[in-house]
Formats: C-alpha cells, sequence, structure tokens
C-alpha cells in the first residue's frame, strides 16, 4: 500500500483559542494514544498518515546508541536524548561529554546556532558569544552519537551518513521499536538522518520504551527521570512533564509531542500548522482523557503551560483542548 503523506483533511480541531467567549483562532492536528502492547486507546484525526517526527526520534535514536556497547553515565544519555535549551550548564556538559572520549567541540557535525531558550539567548548574548555547535539543542544527541562511534570503533568523520553503521542501526531500532521500517528518509535540521513515520508508529515506539521492560529502556527511563532538567531546561515543558509524571516526554520542531508514561502508555500530537503551544495542552488532556495520568497531575501541568487570553489587565480566555 502507498504511504499517505499527512496533509489538512487528515486533521481535527484539536485547541481553540477562545477570547471573550468566541473562537479567535483554531489548531488542526492528529494524535494517537497506544499502549505498550501497540494497542490503540484513544486518536483524532488520521494517525496512519506519515509525518517526520522530528527529535521526539531521540529516545529510538538514544536507544539506539546504547545498544553499541558504549557506557554513558545517566547525565550523557539524557544529553543524548536531548533538544536542550542551550543553558551554560548544557553547554559544559556537552563539553565534558566529548572531553570523555577525545574529541573535541569540532568534531559536531551541527550547525552552528544559538540556544533555543529565549532567556538562555539573552545572556548567551550578553556575555558576547557566538553561535556555535554547543548551544546547538541536538549537540548532545551528536555527542552520544560520536561517543558511540568512538566506543564502536565506527569512523566518526561521516557519522551522519545515511549508510554509516550507527546510521543503519538507528533504522534498525526504529523499526524495531515502531513496528514499521521508515517510509522516506530526510535530513533533520540539525544534518542527522530524519526517517519519516506514521504517527500511530510514533507513539508505539514511545509506548515500548516507556514500559521500560528491558535493560537499555529502564537505563535511559531513570537517567532522564533523575537528569530531567537536561532534557529540555530548567521549568521548561519537558522537564516539568517528566519531574511531574515520570516517564519521558520529548518535543519535536513543527508542533509535535510525545509523552510516554511509567504505565508504558503514550501519546504522539502533530500539529498541523507548526505551532507548539497546543502540542503538550493536547498531549496531557488525551493521556487524562484514557486514565494514563490522573486529573490532578494533567491540571497541574496545564496550568503550567495555559495560554491566557488578556484583555487589558483582565484574562478573558484561553487555549482550549477540543477532544
Amino acid at each position: 500500500m502507498t504511504a499517505h503523506w499527512l496533509d489538512a483533511s487528515d486533521a481535527v480541531v484539536v485547541a481553540e483559542l477562545v477570547r471573550d467567549g468566541f473562537g479567535e483562532s483554531f489548531h488542526h492536528g492528529v494524535f494517537a494514544v497506544v499502549d505498550q502492547h501497540g494497542s490503540t486507546l484513544l486518536e483524532r484525526g488520521n494517525p496512519d498518515a506519515i509525518v517526520y517526527p522530528r527529535s521526539t526520534l531521540k529516545p529510538m535514536q538514544a536507544i539506539a546508541v546504547l545498544e553499541t556497547g558504549v557506557d554513558l553515565s545517566p547525565l550523557n544519555l539524557t544529553l543524548t536524548t536531548a533538544s536542550h535549551c542551550g543553558s551554560a550548564q548544557h553547554r559544559e556538559a556537552i563539553r565534558a561529554l566529548l572531553e570523555g572520549y577525545g574529541l573535541a567541540e569540532s568534531a559536531l557535525q551541527c550547525p552552528k546556532d544559538w540556544p533555543l531558550g529565549n532567556a538562555e539567548r539573552a545572556q548567551y548574548l550578553a556575555e558576547g558569544h557566538q553561535a556555535s555547535a554547543l548551544a546547538m539543542n541536538c549537540s548532545g544527541k551528536h555527542a552520544g552519537f560520536l561517543a558511540a562511534c568512538t566506543h564502536a570503533g565506527f569512523a566518526t568523520e561521516d557519522y551522519l551518513s545515511f549508510d554509516h553503521p550507527l546510521q543503519q542501526a538507528i533504522v534498525e531500532t526504529i523499526t524495531r521499536y515502531t513496528g514499521e521500517a521508515p517510509t522516506f528518509t530526510s535530513r533533520d535540521g540539525c544534518g542527522a538522518p530524519l526517517h519519516a513515520l506514521s504517527l500511530r508508529g510514533l507513539a508505539r515506539g514511545i509506548a515500548k520504551i516507556a514500559a521500560g521492560t528491558s535493560e537499555h529502556e529502564q537505563q535511559l527511563l531513570h537517567s532522564v527521570r533523575d537528569n530531567a532538567w537536561a532534557i529540555d531546561g530548567e521549568g521548561r515543558d519537558n522537564t516539568v512533564t517528566i519531574e511531574t509524571l515520570g516517564g519521558i516526554a520529548k518535543i519535536g520542531a513543527e508542533g509535535l509531542v510525545v509523552i510516554g508514561t511509567p504505565s508504558g502508555v503514550a501519546v504522539a500530537v502533530k500539529i498541523l500548522d507548526g505551532s507548539m503551544r497546543a502540542t503538550s495542552l493536547v498531549a496531557l488532556a488525551a493521556l487524562e482523557q484514557v486514565g494514563a495520568i490522573s486529573p490532578a497531575d494533567a491540571t497541574a501541568l496545564s496550568a503550567r503551560m495555559a495560554h491566557p487570553v488578556s484583555g487589558g489587565e483582565a484574562i478573558i480566555g484561553a487555549l482550549e483542548v477540543r477532544l
């Protein structure tokens, strides 16, 4: 059967910005909630449509890194899974990871960039820094790739090539976890191979990891739980979600998020317009609806991530999830 790429006809309204009782903006999206056995518990839109998962693939890429036999510390494994905000703490930790394997910053083949977080970027600029590979939000993943290559005896000069042994191992791992072979391989913004999958398959893969039935899955989950700050940044959405729920949470560019709970239930969300503001709110509401997270946790997290609508100094609306 020919793969069907996501288009506008696959989506439904999943969130609405309400001002003074009337809809002002609407986010169309698709999501699937799946358990560790692959059963779909809830869906909206067409989650069998193919998407670019972007950085939501990182937990599976991290598992593939572990399967090379490299011995990463909990912090370094979390950095390998991260889309970090670019804080000084992140940059210093990634530099130390590289140095631990005899590598310099120049070994990173992600592009030079500025910190992802607004506060972190402002501080970075105030200190007079230039764009750098270390500051790029995927630098931890690239450092993990390089550590795995060094350990396994793979070449590091072409570690992003589609036919590199590590990248081939990543494809195998993604196929095993999602239950489907990538439909197409492009390149992500960081330069790494980017494998297109169905949104349902993505949710399946994250649910399997979140269930923690293997040693490597447990290693990843424990590392991320104990170093939640490193996967995103202090007070940021993924970090706060992990601190509250356990499990794993991972954003992806262009309106993607995955959240996997310790019960082995995961949700994958794609917002068609690429906006990030509705992703986590929709994901949390979907998990609450199937009983995978408590109403109290869903309410507390959603309140932290809320987008209130102001009318002068008064709050006269909000971004509301529509399941």
